[in-house]
Formats: structure tokens, sequence, C-alpha cells
């Protein structure tokens, strides 16, 4: 099963991507198995996934040792400052700082281990008070306070769209964060770059890469439904 939908999911990116007259090698797939077993994991690495993203420093944590070392682990969930450093020596990039408060315990701990730890910083685009996130109007502010960090580097921006049966109603979401990322690009900030867009789920990820998505953040169409009582 697993197999066959990451086949039919790259499939689907390759299909937006040209829409978009983009090369789909500028897409990274984000195979998010958060409550997910090993053995699914397992099973996903086989096919040559090498990207997964977990919402839970303890997810990381039980699943590191236990797969691969050439997986490269995205921190994709709302992380809370005590646990910083319990995966700064562990993720590849951590997806969604929404505070200079965070990032500051990000820097200090990568200090601590000679580590420059990319990090995005993420919007909430659409100003829903269930999710974590800047608004598009404190995002060029926070990003100026955070860039003379030691530690981190400022790779671009996260969103988490709002559910929708519909993906194109998030296209104007998508569009406006691209957008934002070009903005900041123009400002030429030292220490921040925004080649890297993560936006775009499993109900929205064609659309987010037709708007200009760098990293879609997969799931259920890959693994099934979450087990949330795990």
């Amino acid at each position: 099963m697993i197999k066959d939908n990451i086949a039919e999911v790259k499939e689907n990116i390759e299909r937006a991507a040209g829409k978009a007259k983009r090369d789909v090698c500028d897409v990274t797939l984000i195979a998010v198995s958060k409550t997910k077993p090993v053995e699914m994991i397992r099973e996903a690495y086989d096919t040559g996934i090498r990207d997964f993203g977990e919402n839970k420093v303890q997810e990381i944590m039980d699943k590191y040792d236990k797969l691969p070392g050439d997986i490269r682990w995205h921190m994709i969930g709302h992380l809370q400052t005590n646990k910083v450093k319990y995966i700064v020596d562990k993720v590849c990039m951590i997806h969604s700082v929404d505070s200079l408060k965070l990032a500051a315990e990000i820097s200090k701990q990568a200090v601590k281990v000679s580590r420059e730890i990319p990090i995005l910083i993420e919007v909430n685009v659409g100003d829903e008070e269930s999710k974590f996130g800047v608004t598009f109007d404190e995002a060029e502010d926070l990003i100026r306070q955070i860039a003379p960090l030691s530690g981190i580097k400022i790779n671009g921006l996260m969103a988490v769209a709002p559910y929708t049966e519909d993906p194109e109603q998030n296209r104007g979401y998508f569009a406006r964060l691209r957008q934002l990322s070009v903005d900041i690009t123009s400002k030429n900030i030292d220490n921040v770059s925004m080649s890297v867009l993560s936006m775009g789920m499993t109900g929205d990820y064609g659309v987010a890469i037709e708007e200009g998505s760098t990293c879609v953040r997969v799931g259920t169409g890959i693994f099934g439904e979450r087990d949330y009582s795990i």
C-alpha cells in the first residue's frame, strides 16, 4: 500500500510541477510519519524516501536510533523551548519557528553541539486561533530579530493552510506566502535565504506546488489515516 501511495503522490507532484513549468527536482517530498511505527517508515524508506517529518520531539527520539542514519528528520510541529536540546543534533531542519524565544534557544543549543540548524519561520496564513505561527505582517520583523543569532540559518517560510475539502480555496494563501518570500528576499537580510517554501499537505499539495512550494508534507496520502490513540 505505502509503495503504491508514494508512487501516486510522486506522479501528482510531477503533474503539478509540470503544470507550473517547474522542475520536479525542486520539490522535496517529506513523508509525515507522526504516530506511524518504524515498520511503516522503513517501508517508505525502501522506496527511496529519505525526508521524514515528525510533530513531536518524543517521536523523533524514539525512532531516531531504530532507523537508518541517512534519514533527514524534519521537525514540523510546534516546538517547546525546553525540548529543543533533545533534537538539535538529530534534525536536518526545524520548520515551525514562530518566536524569538524559540529561535534563541535553538541558537543556544546548536552552538553547544557545533551545528548550524536550518530553520523556517512559520506563518499562520489563515489567521486561525487554533494554529501557531506569526501573521504576514509580523514575519519580517521576526526574521530581522532572529537573523543575527549564531548556530541557525533562516532558510524560508512554512505554513499550515486551513483545512478544506477544496484545495483551490487555499491557493490564495499559498500565493501570498510565496509573495512574502519574494519580498523578504528583496531586502537582502544577512543570514536569510528564502529558498524553502514548506507548504502543502495531503489535501492541497498539488495547488501548493503550482504556487511555488519547495517542500510538501504528506502523511495521510502515504501512510493512511493517523492513529491518535498512541
